[in-house]
């Protein structure tokens, strides 16, 4: 296990914006109507972004993250779309990279890498998705590009719902099946009550009264999935978030003091092979790994962190990202869930904003929003989801996932 993803040169990350996730939910969105297209959002997050720390002057280089616009919008080249923020930004050194739905993370972790190579003292890092294109059947069908090709033909039409029912199907025959989908209900029911305080989470104006009653409507594997409900999934999301990565001269030249930025302390980042299979369905292996590096890296354990976002795709795999992080052995992540553990009142309050299933999965943008959410927590600037934060746990960690747990990165941030 290596320990060197520790940075030699403090990184911070600061002045972070995510626009509205737009998608089924939210009162403004109608399928038929004209919406904001792939660069509106972009400018909008990173105008946001630019405003905050002095202007365009003060950027040094942009890394974008996407993983299918391609596909989604028949838009290729990305990076050349950032210099369309401000006019300020032309000619300067701009890249897209793309990991799946880890493509947030992988473009945080570019950033990160630039400012410690000392090429760039300040980089305007966005991420960014306009996935409601086309009809959820066809979106499926794109996003499981994110999985091997040869299985994807064997695979169900609902290409990733139909891996994580797989998970959720292999943990209930291991570890019991009643109190898993409790907890899997439990989980929908925190993600959709903190999107609530979120202004800009898809799931805002959801009004239902009893969440966990409607989550624990029994899967249809004739119209969907054999283990999972339409509730267990997050949705199809467009939106965009931006946040700076700077060094200690970058938050000088913004005028922004340290209180108002976070340090990046360390980072996990880890692949598997696309072409193999899990070893073990009932465990994330990779994000296990990824969290691992991270805190070691750090010279933190999980109990050192205030708040974790992580990426909980579908419910089974927020259950599964807790036993990975060793906050529950195998099998007892239900009880880790329904005992109130995750709750914004719990021991490790995860996904303030309502996570992937709540605030949305734009699936490039996803990584960076995490960074924005945990930006705004640890310093007091989260609103009306603020959580209270311990002096003795300054720590948040971010863990975001492209694929079936093949793609992960992880970085742990400290209250500045």
């Amino acid at each position: 296990m290596t320990t060197t993803n520790k940075p030699r040169r403090k990184v911070f990350v600061t002045a972070g914006c995510n626009t509205i996730s737009m998608g089924s939910g939210r009162k403004e969105f109608h399928p038929k109507k004209p919406r904001p297209g792939l660069e509106d959002y972009i400018q909008e997050a990173g105008r946001a972004v630019l405003k905050r720390i002095g202007g365009a002057k003060n950027v040094d280089e942009g890394v974008i993250g996407n993983f299918m616009a391609g596909r989604f919008n028949s838009q290729g080249n990305l990076a050349a779309l950032i210099p369309s923020i401000d006019e300020g930004l032309m000619f300067k050194p701009c890249t897209r990279v793309e990991g799946a739905c880890c493509s947030g993370g992988l473009a945080l972790i570019s950033g990160i890498k630039s400012v410690l190579a000392e090429t760039a003292e300040t980089v305007l890092c966005v991420g960014v998705e306009v996935q409601n294109t086309v009809k959820a059947l066809y979106g499926a069908d794109i996003l499981a590009t994110a999985g091997w090709s040869r299985e994807r033909k064997a695979g169900h039409a609902y290409f990733f719902p139909g891996k994580f029912s797989d998970r959720a199907g292999a943990y209930f025959a291991k570890y019991g099946r009643e109190r898993t989908r409790k907890a899997m209900a439990r989980w929908y029911r925190g993600a959709v009550e903190n999107a609530r305080l979120c202004p800009t989470a898809q799931e805002y104006h959801n009004s239902v009264k009893d969440l966990e009653a409607q989550a624990l409507v029994e899967p249809n594997p004739r119209s969907f999935v054999e283990h999972l409900n339409v509730f267990d999934c997050s949705k199809v999301s467009d939106g965009a978030s931006a946040i700076a990565i700077v060094s200690e001269e970058g938050l000088k030249a913004a005028g922004i003091p340290k209180n108002e930025a976070v340090e990046v302390v360390s980072w996990g980042q880890v692949e598997a092979d696309l072409t193999r299979p899990p070893d073990d369905l009932t465990r994330l292996e990779t994000t296990r790994r990824a969290a691992e590096q991270a805190l070691m890296s750090a010279g933190i354990t999980v109990n050192d962190l205030a708040t974790v976002e992580t990426h909980d795709c579908f419910t089974i795999a927020g259950i599964l990202a807790a036993e990975a992080l060793g906050l529950a052995a195998p099998g007892e992540g239900p009880d880790f869930v329904l005992d109130g553990h995750t709750a914004r009142g719990g021991r490790i309050p995860f996904n303030t904003t309502g996570g992937l299933i709540g605030w949305g999965h734009p699936t490039g943008a996803t990584g960076v929003h995490q960074a924005v959410t945990l930006l705004e927590q640890l310093t007091g600037k989260a609103g009306a989801s603020q959580i209270e934060l311990s002096p003795k746990r300054p720590y948040g960690l971010s863990i975001n996932m492209g694929g079936d747990d093949k793609t992960v990165v992880a970085v742990v941030y400290r209250k500045g």
